[in-house]
Parts: C-alpha cells; sequence; structure tokens
C-alpha cells in the first residue's frame, strides 16, 4: 500500500511579485490555496518526499512529518528545491543525515546553491545529506523499488518516478514513447497539467488528458497547477470522472 499526500500542488508561474488580486487567489475555497508542488510518500514504513520547495518547512509542520527516509528530486529549478535547507530539523531530531537522490546534473545545482554544505569546514549546524546518483536505472530505497522516468520540460531533462502502481509526473510536456511504456498498467497517475492555454515548458489542461487518454490509468490526479486554471470545482466539474485536480493536503491510497 502506497499513501500519498499532496504537500503543495501550485507553482510560481504566473504569479506576480505583488500580492496576487486576481479571483481565484482571494477565493475562500481552501482548495485555491496552493503551496508549491511536492508529495509525501509513506510506503512500507517509510517517508519519501518529492521535492523540497520554497514551503518545504511549513509543509513539514502541517502534515506532521517527524521524519524522512529520503527525499527525491525530479529537477533544479528553484521551486522545487529552495527549502533544502530545512531538512537540518531533521538531522537534529533523527541524529542522521537525509539521503537525497538526484541525478548528477542536479546535484551540482544544489552544490552551487548550497555551497555551504558541501565547503571543506563543516559549520556545525548545518544541513547533513548524502547524494545518491539516479541514472534513470531503477533502484530501491529499503526495499521499495522506484523506477524514475525520463520526461522533458521543453528542453531539460526532469525525472518522473514510478513507486508500484503510482506515478508522479511533474514539469514535463513531453515524454517519449520508450519512458511511455514504463507508464503502462498504473492504477494512479499524478501529472502536471498547468492552465487551460498552451504552455512552451508544461503540460496544458488538454494535453494532460489527452496523456492520460493514451496510458489509461484507472486514475489521474492533476497538479503543478497555476492560478490561471480557475477555480478549483468549477475545473473538476469539467474533467472526466477518472480524473480530479488535486489540492493541498489531499491524501490517496494506491494498492
Amino acid at each position: 500500500m502506497v499513501k500519498l499526500t499532496f504537500l503543495g500542488t501550485g507553482t510560481s508561474q504566473g504569479v506576480p511579485i505583488i500580492a496576487c488580486k486576481c479571483p481565484v487567489c482571494l477565493s475562500k475555497n481552501s482548495k485555491d490555496k496552493r503551496l508549491r508542488t511536492s508529495v509525501l510518500i509513506r510506503v512500507d514504513g517509510q517517508n519519501i518526499v518529492i521535492d523540497s520547495g520554497p514551503d518545504f518547512r511549513y509543509q513539514m509542520l502541517r502534515a506532521k512529518v517527524d521524519n524522512i527516509s529520503a527525499i527525491l528530486f525530479t529537477h533544479e529549478h528553484k521551486d522545487h528545491t529552495a527549502g533544502l535547507d530545512d531538512i537540518r530539523a531533521f538531522n537534529w531530531v533523527n541524529k542522521e543525515a537525509v539521503n537525497i537522490y538526484a541525478e548528477k546534473r542536479v546535484q551540482e545545482s544544489l552544490k552551487q546553491e548550497f555551497s555551504y554544505v558541501f565547503a571543506e569546514f563543516k559549520y556545525p549546524g548545518i544541513p547533513q545529506m548524502n547524494l545518491i546518483d539516479v541514472n534513470g536505472d531503477a533502484f530501491h530505497i529499503n526495499g521499495t523499488t522506484i523506477q524514475p522516468v525520463r520526461v522533458m520540460h521543453l528542453k531539460l531533462p526532469v525525472y518522473a518516478y514510478r513507486i508500484g502502481n503510482l506515478a508522479y509526473i511533474t514539469d514535463a510536456n513531453y515524454i517519449s514513447p520508450e519512458e511511455k511504456d514504463k507508464l503502462r498498467g498504473l492504477k494512479v497517475l499524478v501529472v502536471n497539467a498547468l492552465r487551460k492555454e498552451k504552455h512552451i515548458s508544461h503540460y496544458s489542461l488538454s494535453e494532460a488528458l489527452a496523456l492520460v487518454e493514451e496510458l489509461k490509468p484507472e486514475k489521474a490526479y492533476l497538479t503543478h497547477i497555476s492560478h490561471q486554471m480557475g477555480f478549483h470545482d468549477e475545473v473538476e466539474a469539467e474533467l472526466p470522472e477518472n480524473v480530479f485536480l488535486a489540492y493541498d493536503e489531499l491524501e490517496i491510497e494506491v494498492d
């Protein structure tokens, strides 16, 4: 059994620097309030997080997470990595480093962004992490099999991840036929859908729905949603019966 919690389903994309006054951002429906995209996966007695964006600390507090077995990174963009410093709380409580799974390019970006973590002089209290390579082959975390799936974010290679009958894709707008084969037979597919209008590097709503139709999972959940998508309840009412607009703190279970 895999239990997935949507820690955040939103994006920095399209949000102005000043406080947004659009109707969606002013909505009183909690499902329209979206932190940056991330998920918590509880499986085999462990907590695995995918991406640690700027809202990571609050997301961990809100979900009452007291330990992390690993963080998997999809790619190096700041809305997916900026909160990594806050793993230091887990270091302090659990007295151990956190395992960070990422491909080499993403690791190099993390080393630049958090250079103090990797400096020769280890300042007391800095985050403790073990960098572990992701190279496209399936790997295991305490007995749980993780299958990376290569997707493209315009020209930037990104990793999606499949765990059992669940797959999680964010920041993508193209998947090769060979990689799509790794996404067959799913019970649940989570995929990004930025807005209804076409975008240069993210699936639009219609493109995400076309992918769902092609891969035919039992259910699909849309994430990485900008306020340009519209109101949660109105959009979900337009979706096929097996497709849902994800929202922060939504929990689902996958056999």
